[in-house]
């Protein structure tokens, strides 16, 4: 443990957390809620809510993390030796492992994505074809498994090779280069006729749209958005070194991610709008809007290629985070090897993932199989999302301010004294003990269908 690998800069420490909450969401989810609930309006109450509930929970999974020094489960025993506490740190892997069996799914979508763009499918495209393209891809028996295994090879030789010389370098270059290439679908999708009603759709405020659900809809997004709640801030944490502001660092990626969600808006919906389209949500939008518009452009093969291969960066830093933290798990506490620990991660994740793969459509061989009403697609993303996350994120911050108490949380994210934000971490004490935990059980009764508003 005295050699244990951690992050050398704190660039490597922004690009490599930035690159965990990072992920597809970004690029449809996120701008798609913009426009379609108030868009400038719905910003300023996203940013409330990442203030109250995303960074609180944040900060609190890197304090655990780099206190301990150690994964999920041996940072709550280390903290709480004797006691359950650890609970939540299998809670946290639960949840990364169940996500990466559907999320390798879609991701092997978009690895495909960029080989048809590159291929010339999507030149003059329909809305039957595009339509008809995505779904023999994922009603198909056996390609969905070929890229979703091709997707597992690309991550696991990242997380191989180690948090310095995998993670952070890797991050540290595929980070700038998808704000570059989302720079270069901007400029040209502004430059369309007919952009200006994408840009409004995404910027202009509309507080007539502000309701209730909104509000909630909001506060998941900053909860989830942010990757807490799944083991991954925790795990990364652990490879801070002890002069990492971890507020600041916090709302950097907070703000960071919310740049990447609009600059991703600004590529896709002036375009969208431009050729008359319908800013639809989800893999409608995704796999199949997208290739008809970009269709539609000067140079729009090439564009679309860029475009997916943004997402595809996204998607593939996402889940080195993820992936990282069984890895981490089977490290410190079972003895492997990191090669030994990512084959077996990586493994398992290939053999139950297939469920998901071959159950993402009802039309798939696996997707007539419903366990609770769902499919294995359905199932993982339930259990993870609306259960395990907000379970996780809740006893994380219970654990923070009732068991480490706030003398050692003072200590964490001062530095032992070296930062001067007293302030700070009086204002973040009063909301993590208080404001945090009743809007993550509002997150959680309304995920599960209890609290209907």
């Amino acid at each position: 443990m005295q050699n244990r690998d951690k992050f050398t800069t704190s660039l490597g420490v922004l690009t490599a957390t930035l690159g965990s909450a990072v992920s597809l969401g970004n690029i449809w989810k996120f701008p798609y809620f913009t426009g379609q609930y108030g868009g400038a309006a719905f910003i300023v109450i996203y940013l409330i809510c990442v203030v109250l509930a995303g960074i609180p929970v944040m900060v609190s999974e890197f304090v655990i993390g780099r206190r301990a020094n150690s994964n999920p489960v041996g940072a709550f025993k280390k903290l709480a030796p004797g006691t359950a506490w650890y609970a939540i740190g299998y809670s946290g892997i639960a949840a990364s492992f169940l996500i990466m069996l559907f999320y390798t799914s879609v991701a092997g979508w978009v690895y495909s994505y960029i080989f048809r763009a590159l291929s010339g499918t999507f030149i003059n495209a329909s809305p039957e074809m595009t339509i008809g393209v995505f779904g023999k891809l994922i009603t198909s028996n056996y390609e969905p498994i070929i890229w979703q295994i091709i997707v597992l090879i690309v991550v696991s030789s990242i997380i191989i090779a180690g948090v310095q010389k995998g993670i952070e370098r890797m991050t540290k270059t595929l980070m700038p280069l998808l704000f570059v290439l989302l720079l270069l679908c901007d400029i040209r999708a502004l430059t369309l006729p007919g952009a200006q009603m994408g840009v409004e759709f995404l910027f202009k405020p509309d507080f007539t749209k502000i309701t209730r659900e909104v509000i909630i809809i909001a506060l998941g997004l900053a909860f989830f958005k942010l990757s807490v709640g799944m083991g991954t801030m925790v795990t990364y944490g652990s490879y801070f070194d002890k002069n990492q502001n971890l507020p600041g660092t916090a709302v950097k990626v907070a703000l960071s991610d919310i740049l990447v969600s609009m600059m991703a808006g600004l590529a896709i919906f002036p375009a969208v709008f431009a050729f008359g389209f319908e800013p639809d949500a989800g893999p409608g939008l995704l796999f199949i809007t997208i290739p008809m518009v970009f269709s539609k452009m000067p140079l729009g093969n090439i564009l679309l290629t860029i475009f997916f291969l943004l997402t595809a960066i996204a998607a593939t830093t996402a889940m080195m985070s993820l992936l990282e933290v069984p890895v981490a798990y089977l490290v410190e506490e079972k003895g492997y090897s990191r090669t030994k620990a990512t084959l077996t991660s990586a493994a398992t994740i290939a053999i139950l993932g297939s469920t998901a793969s071959l159950s993402a459509d009802a039309g798939s061989l696996l997707g007539s199989i419903k366990i609770f009403g769902k499919t294995f697609f359905d199932l993982y993303d339930y259990i993870s999302s609306n259960i395990l996350m907000p379970v996780g994120g809740l006893f994380t911050v219970i654990f923070i301010v009732w068991v480490l108490g706030k003398a050692n949380l003072a200590a964490e994210l001062s530095n032992d004294g070296q930062l001067n934000n007293k302030g700070v971490i009086n204002l973040f004490y009063l909301i993590v003990k208080y404001m945090t935990p009743l809007l993550i059980i509002i997150i959680f009764l309304n995920s599960i269908g209890v609290l209907k508003i």
